[in-house]
């Protein structure tokens, strides 16, 4: 369901970009509200969400979809947690539709999909890992490779096949299309702007987005 927002982006909390093949992570408090913009469209965001306090406590996409009744999240849909809590809510979007079955590219599933030479590209799985490694945000978490698990893909277009199977589709966003979610408890973000060439999910043209935060 398509619904814009009202809040204004110069009176953010914090306002920044990230650019294509970056890694980002950030603590939302409750109540805060966290967006997403795609400044130049068709870009797809890997996201995962952890509970602050409990990190075993992450964002869960069986859950997820088994509470909305629905495989693509919009305006309204809560993200469901491995414990049932619900971290968050959408409350604005102006795409319409959100992935939260195609998963991460990695250098191995670039490899099996693409080409051997595939295999040294720039991957979602390892920006994950990269901000782990670095972020300050991670210091009290100590999230590591094994809390990499299914995420969400803002943006993205994965339409299922009338036999079950999975598309990589022409994305359906735009420029300056964004989501944003409202924190139900104190989570921590962890984006993969994603760098894939490979496919239409970006356009076969990675691009930045914006990440912003509201009290």
């Amino acid at each position: 369901m398509l619904t814009a927002s009202e809040l204004n982006p110069a009176k953010a909390l914090v306002n920044e970009v990230c650019l294509s093949g970056e890694s980002w992570m950030h603590l939302i408090r409750k109540g805060q509200t966290f967006r997403i913009e795609d400044l130049e469209g068709n870009q797809a965001v890997d996201t995962l969400f952890y509970n602050a306090h409990d990190a075993e406590d992450r964002y869960d996409a069986v859950q997820t979809i088994a509470r909305q009744r629905n495989i693509y999240l919009t305006t309204g849909s809560k993200l469901i947690s491995t414990e049932g809590n619900v971290l968050l809510t959408i409350t604005a979007d102006t795409c319409g539709r959100h992935d939260t079955l195609g998963g991460a590219c990695a250098a191995e599933s670039n490899t099996v999909r693409y080409a051997l030479e595939k295999r040294p590209m720039h991957n979602c799985r390892d920006s994950f890992l990269h901000a782990l490694s670095h972020s300050p945000c991670n210091h009290d978490l100590g999230l590591t490779k094994r809390d990499i698990t299914h995420n969400i893909n803002f943006f993205m277009n994965v339409p299922v096949t009338p036999d079950g199977g999975l598309k990589f589709d022409d994305g359906i966003s735009a420029p300056g299309k964004y989501v944003e979610l409202r924190a139900e408890m104190d989570v921590v973000v962890l984006i993969s702007n994603c760098p894939q060439l490979n496919n239409p999910c970006n356009a076969y043209n990675p691009t930045p987005v914006r990440l912003l935060i509201w009290d």
